[in-house]
């Protein structure tokens, strides 16, 4: 499995030819060079994480893509969506998808609480968009960590790495960071990382690693 990081939260996964796309939003480029994109995934409806053009040109690309989101998501888009919620399985060509969590992490009390999905790719790649919702009882092969948020604090960012214990792990979510300040939070999760013996990898927009 290939996993590509773009801008903010995207993800690009490549397996046998297939790709996966999760999270393209308003601070993401159109997304040039896929080829055979056969799922989609939005972990929620905030605008950083996915948009009607991302989704109208992903759709008018691909025909046959299988878009997996929140019921709020699939009723603010006219595209065919399969509603997905915390415990849920879902196939999108070759990829194997378990999701998990349920809520988005609070911003503020004044803030409405949305739904949102953490998405378990092929037993190998966990990502918990806007949470720090925990795979429970499960091995984690590589960690997609927010890094930089609105809701997020360090610490509690670093407990979720240290809960999860994956083997490798990357920073997301990371718009809201300046250079420094993403080096800092990189060296945080880096230490919370290598505390379960993993190696975290400071992966920017059109870097990727290899895993399995």
């Amino acid at each position: 499995m290939r996993v590509t990081k773009h801008e903010h939260a995207t993800l690009r996964i490549e397996r046998e030819g297939a790709t996966l796309v999760i999270d393209p939003g308003g601070f993401t480029p159109p997304l040039a060079g896929l080829e055979n994109v056969v799922g989609l995934v939005l972990t929620h409806e905030h605008p950083d994480h996915w948009t009607p053009e991302h989704v109208a040109d992903l759709r008018d690309r691909f025909p046959g893509i299988v878009i997996l989101a929140t019921q709020a998501v699939a009723d603010a888009t006219d595209a065919s969506v399969i509603v997905v919620r915390p415990g849920d399985t879902a196939t999108a060509g070759p990829f194997r998808l378990e999701f998990f969590g349920g809520t988005h992490n609070e911003i503020h009390s004044s803030i409405p609480l949305v739904d949102n999905v953490g998405v378990f790719v092929d037993d190998t790649l966990y990502y918990p968009g806007d949470s720090y919702a925990v795979p429970e009882g499960r091995d984690v092969p590589l960690l997609a960590a927010p890094v930089g948020a609105p809701w997020l604090k360090i610490g509690e960012a670093m407990d979720f790495v240290l809960a999860v214990g994956p083997r490798e792990a990357f920073g997301t979510h990371d718009v809201p960071l300046s250079r420094e300040g993403l080096g800092m939070h990189r060296a945080r999760l880096r230490w919370a990382t290598e505390q379960g013996g993993g190696v975290f990898h400071d992966l920017d927009a059109g870097e990727a690693i290899e895993v399995g």
